[in-house]
């Protein structure tokens, strides 16, 4: 199949178009040998656009591959427009509206944009603020309010500390810090004491070797920072350190910033 055209898909969404993306994406990662085309189309707030989308996705199929069309459309006027196009339309709200409907006994709103919008005006805050936060205390610049902390990330540099903070603080609210392991923590064999009174809100990442030095050669080609055996030496260092304290860790060196995040989530039993 992938030596064929490429089958075009959309993602289509009367509000961010996020959800469409997130759950048809990992639809398709079902079929690996496929070969998409991807395009997302959000805000489609009238029937007029919704039909313009359609006459696009109508061209494609009668000279093509019909496209493979998600959509979490939520008004049923849009619904009702897209759910005419000749694309094979995998439709991801409307499927399972009525049935909610009847299992809750309530209709549902129709309000497009409540699951990353404003909708949850306290939600939104605290997500908000969980970035402010996450961002005040990246690889260890600020000290202030660690007790606020509800996990701190620690690992050698480039393990993807700060990637996964800023997930966890956007996507889940938690307000993450994350602080460095540098060569004195390692001579020292201890944990970095503005760390040592909140050991248990601690969770290390690792990788291996040559993963991370792949990673650190982008960033200083040459340099000793990169080098195989240093970074060897970091990770074992670093994962002595977990053991011996007994802090929960895992290696990040093959595994998605998502997962990383629920891994975390469920291991440090963390609310959000």
């Amino acid at each position: 199949m992938t030596n064929e055209a490429p089958r075009p898909v959309y993602f289509l969404s009367d509000s961010t178009g996020i959800t469409a993306e997130t759950l048809g994406n990992t639809l398709l990662t079902q079929f690996p040998s496929g070969n998409y085309d991807r395009t997302t189309i959000p805000f489609i707030t009238t029937v007029k656009q919704a039909q313009a989308v359609v006459n696009v996705i109508d061209d494609l199929a009668a000279h093509g591959l019909r496209p493979i069309v998600f959509s979490t459309a939520v008004g049923s006027d849009i619904r009702q427009a897209l759910g005419m196009c000749k694309g094979i339309l995998v439709d991801l709200i409307g499927t399972h509206v009525g049935q909610l409907e009847r299992a809750l006994g309530a209709h549902a709103s129709g309000e497009p944009g409540r699951a990353h919008g404003l909708g949850n005006a306290a939600r939104y805050q605290s997500r908000m603020a969980a970035v402010e936060y996450a961002m005040e205390h990246d690889d260890g610049q600020s000290l202030r309010a660690l007790e606020k902390a509800q996990v701190i990330l620690v690992a050698p540099s480039r393990c993807g500390k700060t990637p996964t903070t800023m997930y966890l603080a956007l996507q889940h609210g938690i307000f993450a810090a994350n602080f460095p392991l540098v060569d004195e923590d390692f001579e020292k064999e201890g944990l970095p004491k503005p760390l040592r009174p909140f050991i248990e809100k601690c969770f290390g990442l690792t990788s291996n070797p040559l993963r991370l030095s792949q990673v650190r050669t982008e960033r200083r080609r040459g340099s000793p920072y990169a080098s195989l055996r240093q970074c060897g030496f970091e990770l074992r260092s670093a994962e002595r350190l977990y053991v011996s304290h007994g802090i929960p860790y895992l290696n990040s060196a093959s595994v998605s910033v998502e997962e990383m995040a629920a891994t975390i989530l469920q291991k440090m039993n963390l609310k959000h």
